[in-house]
């Protein structure tokens, strides 16, 4: 390698390592999803308490006097969706509803794209659910949890559907 291959090198390493480390210029998703989740309030702190103990009702009647009491809050809808689809005999309509919400209110909420593509695989629409994983490989400039939940959800989903002999 002569001393000009190297130099150019050496310079297209730094210009990318320079790069990598502007992030873009925009705010980083996964750091603001760590910084809301390091700034709960007392109703998220709640209906994740319940959530733990899989008390859906008690889980449910939180989210919804929290989305009530503060409807612009993107965690509020997020999680009462959750709560409903986790319960019994989901109301799919609501589900799809708040999650939809949570995203018009706030577009990079990391975990309303992966919960709302894991309702698509509930639903059977693995088309829909592959736009979420699409939409979380875009905010998760590295890979992020939620993405990798539902990218493992959507194999899963694909391996039980091509186990499934065909009629």
């Amino acid at each position: 390698m002569t001393f000009l291959h190297i130099s150019i090198f050496a310079a297209s390493m730094l210009a990318a390592t320079s790069a990598l480390g502007a992030g873009g210029g925009g705010p980083d998703p996964f750091q603001q999803e760590q910084e809301r989740l390091k700034n709960q309030d007392p109703a998220v702190t709640g209906i994740q308490a319940a959530i733990a103990k899989t008390d859906w009702p008690q889980a449910q009647e939180l989210a919804r006097a929290a989305v009530a009491k503060n409807p612009s809050s993107p965690d509020y809808h997020n999680l009462y969706a959750y709560s409903i689809r986790m319960g019994a005999n989901p109301e799919m309509e609501l589900v799809f509803r708040h999650y939809n919400e949570a995203l018009r209110l706030d577009p990079k909420h990391l975990g309303a794209h992966e919960y709302l593509g894991e309702v698509y695989l509930q639903v059977g629409n693995l088309d829909k659910a592959k736009d979420e994983l699409r939409a979380l490989d875009k905010l998760c400039f590295f890979s992020c949890k939620e993405f990798t939940m539902l990218k493992k959800a959507v194999a899963d989903y694909e391996a039980k559907r091509a186990a499934v002999p065909s009629k």
